[in-house]
């Protein structure tokens, strides 16, 4: 993988796919609720994220000795308007300036907290806790970084390699080289992404050989996410707080992790009997069809297909994942034959993707029950 700094990319990406979405504190804690014992004596990297104004910063900041963390690093890939605008409160001589020529100029930046001392007692974490943590510990650092803070950087790699654990919310439109990137690490993570990311031929290797699989804590439904203010609100469901603040809902997002918790050892209660009318085989691979994870059949020893949200029920215990009859590289590895399909427009096209009567349905994950 290249190391150079590739900034420019990611700003394309983040103007032409929207990827600048901060994830509220409430989600962040509902998932992290699943994971605390496996934080104590550990490095945490956020490698995403401003540490002026990111939330997953504040959590494990003002968690810190709770969570019994070793270290804490923030980063981020841009500048810091915050950190630009109020740097008066890193006036005092014992803080690293991030520049020593004239007033400083912030662009990437660093935090390093290796200890939290008790400053206050206002149950928040902000900009001016930052630099009183800086005051009282010297062990604690706040630097620019060389580059522009992308996360295939040198210097970012050289970071990540000090890590364990890995929390962010990376772009969503660098998710596959960002996933590859902590797999060629072996880094332990909890990031957040769009479902259908289940179906790139990056990630769905991982999750059939039990490598990576989804969170705990969002099954459903979308979330909503602080947008910069130079976003449009064109989304159904945005909105604008009493401060200004910027939100938009967005659909599909899961929590990606290979961090491991109870919740996912808990078998999916089955109920409904097999019978070939109700489950049609597909055309072109030899698997049942599901439309629904509750309908899977109790008693059907045979290949299943079911739709990819099942993941969010999947215990590893109860089912062997087969492969993805998916149209492309993951359905032909599965051995699905190309097989014509009609699509709505009249119009056929050969596909390697579920087809039962010549229509074509959405991916399926294909299952087997490893108990019968």
């Amino acid at each position: 993988m290249k190391t150079k700094s590739s900034n420019t990319g990611l700003h394309k990406a983040g103007q032409a796919k929207k990827d600048e979405f901060y994830t509220q504190l409430v989600d962040i804690e509902k998932e992290l609720k699943h994971y605390k014992g496996q934080f104590r004596g550990k490095v945490v990297y956020c490698n995403c994220d401003d540490p002026f104004e990111s939330n997953f910063f504040k959590y494990f900041a003002s968690n810190f000795k709770e969570l019994g963390l070793k270290k804490l690093i923030a980063t981020s890939y841009k500048p810091s308007p915050i950190a630009n605008t109020q740097l008066v409160l890193f006036g005092d001589s014992k803080i690293p300036p991030p520049s020593q020529r004239g007033r400083p100029k912030v662009t990437a930046n660093k935090l390093i907290i290796n200890d939290v001392a008790d400053v206050n007692n206002d149950g928040a974490f902000d900009l001016r806790d930052i630099a009183e943590q800086l005051k009282a510990n010297k062990n604690n650092e706040w630097s620019p970084m060389e580059g522009e803070g992308d996360f295939r950087s040198r210097e970012s790699i050289e970071l990540l390699r000090q890590a364990d654990i890995v929390v962010t919310n990376p772009p969503f439109s660098l998710f596959r080289e960002y996933i590859s990137q902590l797999i060629e690490h072996d880094k332990k993570f909890l990031i957040i992404g769009n479902i259908n990311a289940v179906t790139y031929k990056e990630v769905f290797p991982l999750i059939q050989i039990n490598k990576l699989w989804l969170g705990a804590s969002i099954h459903s439904g979308d979330r909503e996410f602080r947008v910069p203010d130079h976003y449009p609100l064109e989304a159904a469901g945005s909105r604008i707080d009493a401060e200004g603040n910027k939100y938009i809902r967005v659909k599909g997002v899961r929590w990606f992790t290979n961090l491991d918790y109870e919740g996912r050892h808990e078998d999916i209660v089955l109920y409904k009997k097999y019978s070939p009318k109700e489950y049609p085989k597909y055309d072109n691979y030899n698997a049942i069809n599901v439309d629904k994870t509750v309908d899977i059949p109790m008693d059907y020893k045979g290949a299943i297909g079911v739709p990819i949200t099942f993941l969010d029920k999947y215990s590893p215990d109860q089912f062997a994942i087969l492969g993805a009859l998916i149209s492309g590289p993951l359905g032909q590895e599965l051995g699905a034959t190309k097989t014509p399909q009609v699509r709505p427009n009249g119009k056929t096209t050969l596909e390697y993707g579920p087809i039962i009567n010549k229509k074509g349905y959405y991916g399926r994950i294909v299952i087997k029950n490893k108990k019968l």
